[in-house]
């Protein structure tokens, strides 16, 4: 006589396996929503502390491979970004980050803020030459820049230009805006110059 193969065990292993992974996905989804969460907070924290400490760079966490060295505001849109230090990909997925091959920010020389086009500086969509831009320095001195030019510019053919002695901002994200194709050639580019007559200004704490 055959025996039929038994196949409750395999059964219940099959959905305790299933139900493990369930588990391990709904974790995994909650720890990014986690970190989305709390990162911010983190950062908005140290930069207070950076500010506190008269500029001293200061890590949201100990780990940490970057940490906020501005504050970017534009009052006409109600938007603000707190500036990383570096354009990496690990500095970029947490906010806006200041090129460190460019000019310090706030000095003479062309200072470069690289953003996502989705996230962070989707914004600059809706930037119109003669925009207010201010800039919080990690000493807590403001800088007011007015937007000057828009370009579109081809990363494969076309540098960003060096500046010396001339202080510019420039604010650069990815282009098009809604393509779903990422990493592209082409660059939306910003650029801001300072505002006339205006000067630094301390920030009251």
């Amino acid at each position: 006589m055959c025996r039929l193969p038994r196949t409750d065990g395999w059964r219940r292993l099959t959905v305790l396996l299933l139900v493990l992974a369930a588990g391990w996905q709904l974790g995994a989804a909650a720890l990014i929503e986690a970190k989305a969460w709390l990162a911010p907070v983190l950062i908005e924290r140290a930069w207070q502390h950076s500010v506190g400490r008269g500029g001293e760079p200061v890590k949201p966490w100990p780990w940490a491979d970057t940490w906020p060295v501005a504050r970017l505001r534009v009052p006409g849109q109600r938007v603000e970004r707190l500036v990383l230090a570096g354009d990496s990909g690990n500095a970029l997925a947490f906010g806006p980050g200041h090129a460190g091959a460019s000019a310090p920010l706030g000095s003479a020389g062309l200072a470069v803020i690289g953003g996502h086009r989705d996230t962070h500086f989707a914004f600059l969509r809706r930037l119109l030459p003669g925009a207010r831009i201010e800039l919080q320095l990690p000493d807590g001195t403001w800088r007011a820049y007015l937007v000057e030019t828009i370009d579109v510019v081809d990363a494969r053919a076309q540098a960003l230009p060096r500046l010396v002695g001339e202080e510019r901002l420039l604010l650069v994200t990815c282009y098009p805006f809604d393509t779903l194709r990422s990493n592209g050639p082409l660059r939306y580019v910003v650029g801001a110059r300072p505002e006339a007559g205006a000067s630094l200004q301390r920030l009251s704490l």
